[in-house]
């Protein structure tokens, strides 16, 4: 193991820490906010619940796995293996997550009146377990025997004890990561959500439109709230594309170009990115989302500036809004059994 660290290797090591904090202590408030308040508890965020505990455990677990490995450890190949595949799991489950997110909300405005009879809790707890076991799956594939230990045993870089320097790219086959993870679990699901929000957003402006010609019943509030809600979740969205599309094009160009030399601080950055995508979303909430902006505030005044404030399970605001979407909804019913008669 090296003794000493390089400025470089210094300098990530301590972004990554900052990292690690913000993104657990943000989303544990993402879900402290969700037990806290009624309002925040229907099936979307139940999806966001499901995508702050990865990303929890990105912070808790990944970080620090990626600190050490960074620093050359020697390890089992199998335990190194463990490590890497962990943080394949928590990827993929971020993606299936962000992915039931657009199909709900996508369910949301196509058949607003009966949303909640298609899309119950019952059903969107089935559906976070389904992209738990697909995570899992998918994420520890090369336990199976997809990996890059008999290449290592080929070209004696490993003895019998299987002892190696733990890095990403020693155990795990790019075939796998750019074959499989990549065209055939992150990108496609990347594109489908793009389509679906694309779907989304032009549903919903063709609502508005029609509010304007049509005054019998005003569903203008009613989609104007979906609307902004599903900017800020395309908003999530694209940051998680950002965030790991570099690092999966680096793996492209490994696979592809084995010859091609990929610079240390952009292999820093691409890691980088990919955790810090993991802190960023309860900062899109908190800005974009004022139902968590609220109980953010609450949970801080109450926990941690110690005013001694009750914490609603709901504001008159947040009732008077559930309230009137069950209103609109009822409305849209009755008028499209009218135009049905």
């Amino acid at each position: 193991m090296p003794g000493v660290l390089s400025p470089a290797q210094a300098l990530y090591i301590g972004m990554e820490v900052v990292i690690a904090v913000s993104s657990v202590l943000g989303n544990v408030m993402v879900v402290w906010a969700v037990k806290i308040n009624r309002s925040l508890r229907d099936t979307t965020f139940c999806f966001i619940v499901s995508l702050a505990l990865a990303d929890i455990a990105v912070g808790a677990l990944v970080i620090p796995l990626a600190i050490t490995i960074s620093i050359g450890l020697q390890t089992h190949f199998y335990s190194c293996l463990l490590v890497a595949c962990t943080v394949l799991v928590l990827t993929q489950s971020s993606i299936l997550a962000l992915l039931a997110i657009a199909i709900d909300r996508y369910l949301r405005v196509k058949i607003p009146t009966s949303y909640k009879r298609v899309v119950t809790p019952r059903r969107a707890g089935a559906a976070v377990v389904a992209c738990w076991a697909v995570a899992f799956v998918v994420g520890l594939t090369p336990m199976l025997g997809w990996n890059n230990l008999q290449k290592l045993q080929e070209n004696g870089s490993i003895g019998p004890d299987l002892v190696i320097t733990c890095q990403f790219e020693t155990v795990i086959s790019m075939e796998y990561m750019v074959y499989f993870n990549f065209f055939g679990w992150v990108l496609p699901p990347l594109v489908l959500m793009l389509l679906i929000y694309t779907e989304i957003f032009y549903m919903i402006h063709r609502q508005l439109n029609k509010k304007v010609t049509a005054s019998n019943a005003d569903p203008s509030k009613y989609y104007d709230k979906e609307l902004k809600l599903a900017k800020s979740l395309a908003l999530v969205l694209f940051l998680f594309a950002v965030s790991w599309l570099p690092l999966h094009i680096l793996n492209c160009i490994t696979l592809f170009c084995p010859s091609c030399q990929k610079p240390m601080f952009l292999i820093y950055i691409a890691i980088l990115l990919t955790h810090g995508n993991s802190a960023v979303n309860p900062i899109v909430y908190a800005f974009r989302i004022k139902k968590f902006r609220t109980a953010f505030l609450k949970i801080w005044k109450q926990y941690f500036c110690c005013k001694d404030a009750p914490l609603p399970a709901s504001q008159p605001s947040e009732r008077m809004d559930n309230h009137e979407d069950q209103q609109q909804q009822q409305q849209q019913q009755q008028q499209q059994e009218q135009n049905a008669i």
